[in-house]
């Protein structure tokens, strides 16, 4: 899983509430248990003329030059609530976004999210509404700073926005660790369990 520190990038509005799974990668793009090859269906009804085409909607905004190369989504309150499909994590992890800011997430995707080396942060609606404004003057050279090592982000007129996160998640991105790599980092507490286990129930260990 790459690393997730700090962050400086483009970043793109996508200001709506509750955006599904279903939304962001519809089960008609998912064409295989892979975490590859899942982009070119990220938000692919909103984003191309016709269902199942692929022919892109100018007024979608990942499909406005002024936000080419976006790496940070801003986005509205509940996303990726619906179904559980890590499909979705992967999808916008393939396009290139690494950190989404929302004023709050599905339990679920969140979790999908830190687990694939995106970066869910919460902020107040407001507090984005305020960033993808000041954004949105020259979104190129106005980028936003997601830093995860102080826990800020930072807005291109400068005024800068702490957020929360819990220290599990924190290691894990700042790591690069998935969820078998955390569990390895108490690899000494284990054996010294699984040692005093053995010592104290010998008969549990016995090979059948």
């Amino acid at each position: 899983m790459v690393k997730f520190d700090v962050l400086t990038a483009v970043a793109a509005p996508l200001l709506r509430a509750n955006v599904d799974t279903d939304a962001i990668i519809p089960s008609r793009e998912m064409k295989s248990v892979s975490k590859t090859g899942l982009a070119a269906g990220l938000f692919a009804g909103w984003r191309y003329t016709q269902i199942g085409g692929r022919q892109p909607d100018p007024g979608f905004v990942l499909n406005q030059p002024a936000y080419a190369g976006a790496q940070v989504l801003l986005a509205g309150e509940n996303f990726g609530c619906g179904s559980s499909r890590e499909h979705a994590a992967w999808a916008l992890l393939e396009f290139g976004i690494r950190a989404i800011v929302a004023p709050s997430f599905s339990p679920i995707f969140r979790m999908n999210c830190v687990r694939n080396g995106m970066l869910p942060v919460c902020l107040p609606a407001a507090t984005i509404a305020a960033i993808a404004e000041s954004v949105a003057i020259a979104p190129q050279a106005r980028r936003v700073t997601v830093d995860l090592v102080r826990q800020v982000v930072s807005g291109p007129d400068g005024a800068v926005h702490p957020f929360a996160i819990d220290p599990e998640s924190r290691d894990m991105l700042l790591e690069g660790l998935d969820a078998i790599d955390l569990t390895l980092t108490q690899r000494g507490a284990i054996e010294a369990f699984t040692a005093a286990d053995r010592a104290l129930r010998p008969w549990i260990y016995v090979l059948q």
